[in-house]
């Protein structure tokens, strides 16, 4: 029987640390992982996936429990990263990451930041293929969920290969964790690393 790994009450991104520092130290073929939020259940559930670990989990009352086995034949990597989301722009030169921050844009009129903001998420496929990752936090997450006119703009940049990665503290924080339609939902280790493997970085 596995011994569970208790990340219960740990904030985004401790859970995904916690369990890449156990797997690196304890190389287990299987593993359990306790957390007690969704969004910390997709984000260890998708880190395991990348490491080459079949992913089952369950709820149990207010908790989930996340139990990966790891798939025959599989390495451990020698240096272990936070999953990518899996898009078509992993290599070549130029690789712009864009970090909205906000449902509005700029300071002033609200409803004017409004409709600049979703001006802007259109004109982004502007950038061509240089536009790798548009990564979404605090408020502007609203724009990955269900009823925003954001949607079927960020899913046109989806199918062009596009990363979409949404916060998702964030997203729980806002309600909004089971509402959302595009991307990824992501954690602050995975936002961090993206930022490093950017060739350049835009926040709005």
């Amino acid at each position: 029987m596995l011994n569970d790994l208790d990340c219960r009450g740990l904030e985004c991104p401790a859970p995904v640390l916690r369990v890449r520092q156990f797997i690196e130290e304890e190389n287990p073929a299987a593993i359990a992982v306790l957390v007690d939020n969704d969004a910390a259940r997709q984000n260890v559930s998708r880190f395991l996936e990348h490491h080459s670990y079949r992913v089952s989990s369950e709820q149990q009352g207010g908790r989930f429990r996340v139990v990966g086995t790891r798939t025959e034949g599989a390495a451990v990597p020698e240096t272990m990263t936070p999953s990518p989301v899996r898009e078509k722009r992993e290599s070549g030169a130029g690789k712009i990451m864009v970090l909205i921050t906000s449902e509005t844009m700029g300071h002033g009129d609200d409803a004017l930041g409004d409709m600049l903001m979703f001006n802007f998420l259109k004109t982004l496929k502007e950038m061509g293929p240089e536009l790798w990752r548009v990564v979404f936090v605090n408020s502007g997450v609203k724009f990955t969920a269900d009823g925003s006119e954001g949607v079927p703009v960020l899913r046109e940049l989806v199918e062009s290969g596009v990363g979409i990665m949404a916060c998702g503290a964030c997203l729980a924080y806002f309600h909004i964790l089971d509402k959302i339609q595009v991307g990824e939902v992501t954690n602050m280790l995975e936002v961090v690393t993206a930022m490093k493997r950017a060739d350049s970085v835009i926040t709005v």
